[in-house]
């Protein structure tokens, strides 16, 4: 049974998905202005890690991340750099995707963008307005918190304590200095759009409950963040989307811990500010996604090289079993011995810990348990059986590979081996010139070279050419993928 804590109710919570066996799910995705840091990488990665074991445990899971693409920060960073927001926006969202994918993050189901749904924001701030919870000053339209007589029950915090306590900036056409923006009158040289109050653009609280209810229905399961965004966004957001929809917004609230760098808060001003682009320069993906699953998706964590170097060698621990696992595969007899191997007790209890609100400390601990005794079995028992590789395989693919994505890729040198095979058999067959000038022979290199000799022969209608390199390939598990604008591979283990 998994059991959820629920940042709403302040407890854990047996998880009971509104439509059975269906879990619909949003997390607040960028602010594209900048290169996302390794803090977000955090709540991407941990979010991926629960939507991954969501699907493990047989949901159908649809996933939404949002893309905020019109800001305040957006504009600043367009007029710094004396280029238009869209296109500030179009470099960084693009940017964000391709640093998500370095990082083994899965695909979202939608990426919805504000600009493209200012009518549905539109929609909402006007049944606010139509219901009373909104109010227009000169084409600014305000959220009255007074109206929404639960506000404050997801922060816990309370309006007159706020209103006393909090530094918030004098505006006034305020009717309270808690009241949030939905709705703000166009500045001359920014973004803005028609609506029933005028040239303006949308506040930020607005976007995601907009977004949110148009792609996943007006109640949802799951909407995760991280612990910043608990008050103001996620408390605005409920107060939006329950008083413009009259039901419950979202039944279980996650929210990511934060992240120190070197026991300090990272910040600019302190000069240990990392974006993920970074890190992800120096460290694999498995090692950034293994450091993060170590410790519990809503604790603090402290980041450093030191702790991250000992992710990386925990991971050599698991990539070595696992090509021990491949060479047993394929050297193995089929009626070699049978240990009496418990496979199922691991299953159950990687199972058991992810149900006890996503504990993926401990289920990465059964995964490190699991490795030892396989290899105290391959070291003890001479002969062993195929079937007895292939259990092991299921379940590293299973629980490090599709849960926690932290099994290694193919390693280069029988990634490179197969590579050179594909080449010497193509020999006659693709540009030797394309190859020679190649500036890098790595895996990738070799693999994209022969991804745009397989276009080249498509364009030139050599379909057979295009088909022996997609098939050759395949045959060393590099499954090609073609979209409208690209070509991209995969590895897979069979």
């Amino acid at each position: 049974m998994l059991k959820i804590y629920n940042t709403l109710t302040k407890q854990k919570e047996e998880f009971k998905p509104i439509h059975p066996g269906e879990v619909r799910m949003y997390i607040c995705g960028p602010t594209v202005y900048d290169y996302f840091h390794i803090g977000n990488a955090r709540s991407f990665i941990m979010a991926d890690i629960i939507r991954r074991y969501l699907e493990y445990a047989g949901y159908r899971v649809k996933f939404v991340m949002n893309i905020t693409d019109i800001d305040d920060k957006i504009i600043k960073k367009s007029n710094e750099e004396k280029i238009d927001a869209k296109e500030v926006a179009a470099f960084y969202s693009k940017a964000f995707l391709d640093d998500l994918e370095k990082l083994k993050v899965k695909k979202a189901d939608v990426y919805p963008q504000a600009t493209t749904h200012i009518e549905d924001i539109i929609n909402m701030i006007k049944n606010l307005e139509d219901k009373g919870f909104a109010y227009n000053v000169n084409g600014n339209v305000f959220y009255d918190v007074n109206k929404f007589k639960e506000y404050g029950k997801l922060s816990g915090k309370k309006i007159d304590e706020l209103e006393s306590g909090a530094r918030i900036e004098i505006n006034e056409e305020k009717r309270n200095p808690l009241d949030f923006s939905l709705w703000k009158k166009a500045k001359e040289g920014e973004p803005s759009w028609e609506s029933p109050w005028g040239k303006g653009r949308p506040g930020w609280h607005i976007e995601c409950s907009a977004m949110s209810c148009k792609h996943l229905g007006e109640s949802f399961d799951i909407h995760a963040g991280g612990n910043d965004l608990i008050f103001p966004h996620h408390e605005n957001e409920i107060a939006q989307s329950e008083a413009s929809s009259g039901k419950k917004f979202v039944n279980y609230w996650l929210h990511f811990g934060f992240l120190n760098i070197n026991d300090e808060k990272m910040s600019k001003s302190l000069g240990n500010f990392s974006t993920a682009r970074d890190v992800a320069a120096k460290y694999s993906a498995e090692a950034i996604r293994l450091f993060f699953a170590q410790t519990h998706y809503a604790g603090p964590l402290n980041f450093s090289d030191e702790l991250l170097n000992a992710a990386q060698k925990g991971l050599e621990k698991i990539s070595n079993l696992n090509e021990r696992i491949e060479h047993g595969i394929k050297e193995s007899e089929a009626n070699g011995a049978e240990p009496d191997f418990d496979f199922a007790k691991f299953e159950s209890e990687f199972k058991a810990a992810m149900d006890d609100d996503f504990n993926s400390p401990q289920a990465s601990a059964v995964i490190f348990d699991f490795v030892r005794e396989v290899n105290r079995v391959i070291d003890g028992i001479p002969g062993l059986s195929q079937n007895f590789f292939q259990q092991a395989k299921n379940f590293l693919t299973k629980t490090a590979d599709e849960v926690l994505g932290i099994l290694p890729a193919l390693s280069n040198q029988e990634l490179d081996e197969g590579i050179i095979k594909i080449l010497n058999l193509l020999a006659n067959e693709v540009n030797p010139d394309g190859f020679n000038n190649l500036k890098d022979k790595n895996s990738e290199s070799l693999i994209n070279f022969l991804i745009e000799e397989r276009l080249n022969a498509k364009k030139n209608k050599n379909f057979s050419l295009s088909d022996k390199i997609r098939d050759e390939l395949k045959k060393h598990d590099i499954i090609l993928q073609d979209s409208k604008d690209k070509t991209t591979f995969k590895l897979v283990r069979k």
